[in-house]
C-alpha cells in the first residue's frame, strides 16, 4: 500500500463515522451511510478518493469477512431437517430465477456465462434482513417464514457454485469452455464436502483445546488463521478468496463455538465490511443514475416481480395455498449481500459494461432499502395481489392480545426478565400466579414470546409502560435487576400509580437500602446477604439445629435489616475470574420442522442421543407445557425450550434436528 493510500482511507473512515452516526440517530441502517459516503467521495461525484488498488484490496478483505460471517449462519442440521424445502423449493427458486434473468441477459447481448452470473446476482436475497425482520414479527416459524428460510439456506450453498463460476470467467475471460466450468464447479462441490467434514472432525477438537486455555487473544488469532487460511487455500487451487472465507465460516458453524467466533471476529468484520460497501458506493455513478431513473425503477420492479412470481409458483406445492406461497415470494424478493459480492467482481474485472452494472447495482441497493417495509407488510401485499379482503390476526397481534389480557387481570409485574426475573416467573407460575414481564433486550423478549411467555419490550421506569403492564391493579411488582438508580425511578413511578401495591426490589448490597425503603419499596433484597443467609441455614441444618431455631434466626437477621452481616473483613480487590459454566446457562427455543429427526420420538430418546440439557417446556399450538415428561413424544411444529450452557444448547439443537 503506497503512502498516498493512507490519507484516502482516513478520509473514508472519517466521513463514514460522521454519516453512520447521523443515520443511527434516525434509526436508519448503516449500509445506507456506507453507500452514500462511497457515492459522494468516489470518482463519479466529488472525486476526493480515487478508485485505487489499495481501496480495492480493502474491499476484497471486506468481502472475505462478510462471507465468513454469513458462512457462520449456515446450519447443516437444519438443512438436513428441512431438506425438502432447501433442495426442492430452494433449488427451484435459484434455478428458475437464474434461468429467466440469464435468458433476458443473453437476448440483451451478454455471453452465456456472464448472463448466468447476472442471473445469480438477481437470484440472491438478503439472509440477514429477511431473518431478522421475520423473527421480530414472529413469522419465522410460520409456513411462509419456514419456506423462505429453506430458500435462503439453498442460496448460501448455491453462492459457492456462482463464486466458482465467476473464478473461471475472470480467469479465462472470453476463452473459457464447458470443460473449465465443469471443473471449477466440481472443485467447489468437493471443497464444500471437505469443509463440512472438517468442521465436524478437525476444527471442533482444535477449538476445544484453545477454549480450555481461556485465552481470548489465542481464540481470536485461531479464528483469523482459519478464515484467512481457508481463503488462501481456495485461491491457491484457482478459486476465489471469498469462497474460501465462506467455507471457513461453514466449518466453524459446525462447532459449538460459533457464537464465540462471531463475537471475536465482529470488530474486524464491521470495519472491513463498511469499507466494502463504501467501495460499492464508489462504483455508483450518480449522474448516470439520474439519467437512467426509469431504467433503474424498471429493473427494481422487474426483480421484485420475477422473484415473487417464481417463488409463488414453485412454493404452491409446499405451502398448500396461493396466499402462503405468494407471501414466501415477497419475503425473498429483495437483493442481498451475495448480490453485491458477485456484482463487485463483475465490476472490478470489467466483464459487463457499466451501462448494465450501474442500473442493476442501484436497483439492488434500492431493493434492500425498501425491504424492511416490504417484509413488514408482506401479508397486506399478498392480499392485494390476490384481491383478498379482510384482515386476519398476525402472530404479533395474537401475542399482544395475550399480554393485554394478562395485564387486565390480577397478576405480578416483573421489571426485568433476565436470569433472576425468569426464575421468579417460574416459581410464581408453579404456584398459580400469572405474571407480565418487561425487558429492554429485544432478543430476550423475542425468544421468550416465541416460547409463549407474557413478556413485552419496554422501559420499566416509564410510567406509561407500567400503566400498559397493569400496575394499577397488579398483586405485586418485582424489580429483578440489581441497578439501584433504575430501581429508585421504578419505585417512584409505581407509587405515583398505586400507593398500595407491594414492591419487591433486588439490589447487589445494602448500600442504598434505606433510600429504597424511603422511596416506597415494600421489601429490599440484597443478594449478597440473602446468599449468606441461605448458606447459614443449610449449615445450621447440617449441624442438627432444629428447623424452628433456623427459621427464627433468619427472621431476626432480616428484621434487623441484615445488621449482623454487615461487619465483615474486606478482601483486596483482584481481577474477576472467568464466568463459571453454571452462570452461563440459558434458555433456547428450537422449532421442529417436518423433517426434524426428533419428530415422532420421545424426549428420553433425544436425551439418550447425547443432548445434555434440561427440557424446560414444550409449546404446542399455543399451549405451553412446563417440565414435560421424558416419555412425551415430540411432534412437527413443536417449539422445544431447552436449558443449558451455550455449547450444550448447540449440540442439543443438532440432535433435535438431525439426530
Amino acid at each position: 500500500m503506497g503512502d498516498s493510500a493512507l490519507p484516502d482511507i482516513l478520509l473514508l473512515l472519517a466521513a463514514t463515522l460522521a454519516v453512520v452516526a447521523g443515520l443511527r440517530r434516525l434509526n436508519l441502517p448503516p449500509i445506507l451511510g456506507f453507500l452514500a459516503v462511497g457515492m459522494l467521495l468516489g470518482p463519479h461525484a466529488l472525486a476526493w478518493v480515487p478508485d485505487t488498488p489499495a481501496t480495492r484490496t480493502l474491499a476484497e478483505f471486506g468481502v472475505v469477512f462478510m462471507l465468513f460471517t454469513l458462512g457462520l449462519e449456515f446450519s447443516l442440521p437444519r438443512m438436513l431437517a428441512m431438506r425438502s424445502e432447501v433442495f426442492g423449493l430452494g433449488g427451484l427458486q435459484v434455478g428458475l430465477t437464474t434461468l429467466v434473468v440469464a435468458v433476458i441477459g443473453w437476448f440483451a447481448g451478454q455471453s452465456v456465462t456472464v448472463a448466468i452470473l447476472i442471473g445469480g446476482v438477481v437470484a440472491m436475497s438478503s439472509t440477514a434482513i429477511a431473518l431478522r425482520q421475520l423473527t421480530e414479527q414472529g413469522e419465522l416459524n410460520r409456513t411462509h417464514g419456514r419456506l423462505a428460510f429453506g430458500i435462503l439456506l439453498f442460496q448460501d450453498m448455491a453462492f459457492v457454485l456462482f463464486l466458482a463460476l465467476t473464478t473461471v470467467v475472470v480467469a479465462g475471460q472470453d476463452g473459457h469452455d464447458a470443460r473449465e466450468i465443469a471443473s471449477a464447479l466440481t472443485k467447489a462441490a468437493i471443497a464444500l464436502g471437505i469443509v463440512l467434514a472438517s468442521g465436524r472432525w478437525l476444527l471442533r477438537p482444535l477449538f476445544h483445546e484453545i477454549g480450555r486455555s481461556g485465552t481470548s487473544e489465542l481464540f481470536t488469532l485461531a479464528v483469523l488463521f482459519v478464515a484467512m487460511g481457508s481463503a488462501w487455500a481456495t485461491h491457491a487451487v484457482g478459486l476465489s478468496l471469498a469462497l474460501g472465507a465462506f467455507l471457513a465460516g461453514m466449518m466453524l458453524a459446525e462447532t459449538e463455538y460459533r457464537h464465540q467466533v462471531e463475537t471475536g471476529i465482529r470488530p474486524f468484520r464491521d470495519t472491513l465490511l463498511g469499507l466494502f460497501f463504501v467501495t460499492i458506493g464508489m462504483q455508483l455513478d450518480i449522474r448516470l443514475l439520474f439519467e437512467e431513473t426509469l431504467l433503474v425503477a424498471a429493473l427494481l420492479a422487474g426483480m421484485l416481480v420475477i422473484k415473487t412470481a417464481v417463488v409463488a409458483l414453485a412454493a404452491r406445492h409446499y405451502a398448500g395455498e396461493w396466499f402462503k406461497s405468494v407471501r414466501t415470494g415477497i419475503v425473498v424478493s429483495m437483493g442481498g449481500e451475495f448480490s453485491f459480492a458477485l456484482l463487485a467482481i463483475l465490476l472490478h474485472r470489467g466483464l459487463v459494461a457499466r451501462e448494465v452494472t450501474q442500473p442493476l447495482l442501484a436497483a439492488i441497493v434500492l431493493s434492500m432499502v425498501v425491504s424492511p417495509l416490504i417484509l413488514r407488510h408482506n401479508k397486506a401485499i399478498a392480499r392485494f395481489i390476490l384481491r383478498e379482503k379482510g384482515k386476519s390476526p398476525t402472530a404479533m397481534d395474537r401475542t399482544a392480545a395475550m399480554t393485554d389480557s394478562v395485564a387486565a387481570r390480577e397478576h405480578v409485574v416483573l421489571c426485568g426478565f433476565g436470569r433472576v426475573g425468569q426464575n421468579v416467573g417460574r416459581v410464581l407460575e408453579k404456584h398459580g400466579f400469572e405474571f407480565l414481564a418487561m425487558d429492554l433486550d429485544p432478543y430476550r423478549v423475542r425468544t421468550a414470546r416465541e416460547a409463549g411467555e407474557a413478556v413485552i419490550f419496554g422501559d420499566s421506569t416509564d410510567e406509561e409502560m407500567l400503566k400498559a403492564a397493569g400496575v394499577e391493579h397488579a398483586s405485586a411488582v418485582v424489580v429483578s435487576f440489581a441497578n439501584t438508580d433504575q430501581a429508585l425511578r421504578i419505585v417512584a413511578a409505581v407509587r405515583r400509580l398505586s400507593a398500595t401495591v407491594p414492591v419487591l426490589v433486588r439490589t447487589a448490597d445494602d448500600a442504598r437500602l434505606e433510600q429504597l425503603l424511603a422511596a416506597g419499596a415494600t421489601e429490599v433484597v440484597p443478594e449478597t446477604f440473602e446468599a449468606s443467609l441461605m448458606i447459614v441455614s443449610h449449615a445450621l441444618l447440617l449441624l442438627d439445629v432444629p428447623m424452628s431455631r433456623v427459621v427464627k434466626t433468619l427472621r431476626e437477621i432480616r428484621g434487623e435489616r441484615y445488621r449482623l452481616l454487615r461487619n465483615v473483613f474486606r478482601r483486596e480487590e483482584t481481577d474477576p475470574l472467568h464466568t463459571p459454566a453454571l452462570m452461563r446457562e440459558e434458555l433456547k427455543t428450537v422449532t421442529l420442522p417436518p423433517g426434524a429427526w426428533s419428530v415422532g420420538r420421545s424426549i428420553r430418546q433425544v436425551q439418550d442421543r447425547g443432548a445434555e440439557v434440561s427440557f424446560a417446556a414444550v409449546r404446542r399450538a399455543d399451549i405451553v407445557g412446563r417440565d414435560p415428561d421424558a416419555d412425551m413424544v415430540l411432534r412437527e411444529g413443536d417449539v422445544v425450550v431447552v436449558y443449558g450452557t451455550p455449547e450444550a444448547l448447540e449440540h442439543a439443537e443438532t440432535v433435535l434436528l438431525a439426530g
